[in-house]
């Protein structure tokens, strides 16, 4: 799984582990993942670290294709890495736009294709992108985020579509204001704000955003694909 030194990815990594899998972690440097992968050892998993900056997408997909023949087979993959570069679309650079479409979106459908042979031969696959809700409603200032997560979900749409008579299901798990080093930089203020307008008077948890992934990567969710799966404790409902 991408993304996975810290918040979401972390907590997706260690509930992942936790049941049973043996998790690859990979981000753009090793420090991270280290710390990760000795919290899963520690608690009896199984996990390895691989640093990859997903910006390179020949090197992404090469990733892929080597753990799946070093492991023999690749029956999840979560797509959770994701950066942002804000700012008002009218001021928004091509690079600033580029560099959020590449890292969110087109590392997405390069880490997808390299796992769907593997996937297919085994004939069985979990894939789950995590998304957001500015994917859903947009977000004023990230034209780029929300562009790119939107776009996530018809991407994983097509690939339920596409992968389904294979046993291959795709789903999105998106986001709302989770506690994250992301939402702390906001500041108490701007969450005072925030809160009031969430059902459940709370910011999400990353355990809760495992939770999701760790049921769409499981058994259980055999006979569910195509689908996204908010998780903001009611904010866009």
């Amino acid at each position: 799984m991408t993304g996975a030194s810290r918040g979401i990815g972390r907590s997706i990594a260690l509930k992942l582990a936790h049941d049973g899998a043996h998790v690859v972690l990979v981000a753009r440097s090793q420090a991270g993942l280290a710390s990760v992968a000795a919290e899963i050892t520690t608690d009896g998993g199984s996990a390895e670290c691989i640093a990859c900056d997903l910006a390179d997408g020949t090197a992404f997909g090469a990733l892929v294709e080597s753990v799946a023949e070093k492991c023999g087979r690749l029956d999840i993959l979560v797509n959770n890495a994701g950066i942002t570069k804000d700012g008002l679309a009218m001021r928004m650079s091509d690079e600033d736009f580029d560099a959020v479409i590449n890292v969110n979106l087109k590392s997405v459908f390069v880490g997808c294709r390299a796992a769907l042979r593997p996937m297919m031969r085994a004939r069985f696959g979990r894939i789950i992108n995590i998304g957001s809700i500015s994917g859903i409603t947009g977000n004023a200032g990230q034209a780029n985020y929300s562009a790119a997560k939107a776009a996530l979900i018809g991407l994983s749409k097509t690939l339920a579509k596409e992968m389904g008579a294979k046993s291959i299901t795709c789903n999105v798990v998106a986001p709302g204001f989770i506690e994250t080093d992301m939402t702390e930089a906001l500041g108490e203020r701007i969450k005072e704000q925030i809160i009031p307008s969430i059902p459940l008077r709370r910011l999400g948890k990353p355990e809760d955003i495992a939770a999701a992934v760790a049921f769409l990567a499981s058994e259980d969710a055999g006979y569910l694909t195509g689908q996204v799966i908010v998780v903001d404790g009611g904010l866009s409902c």
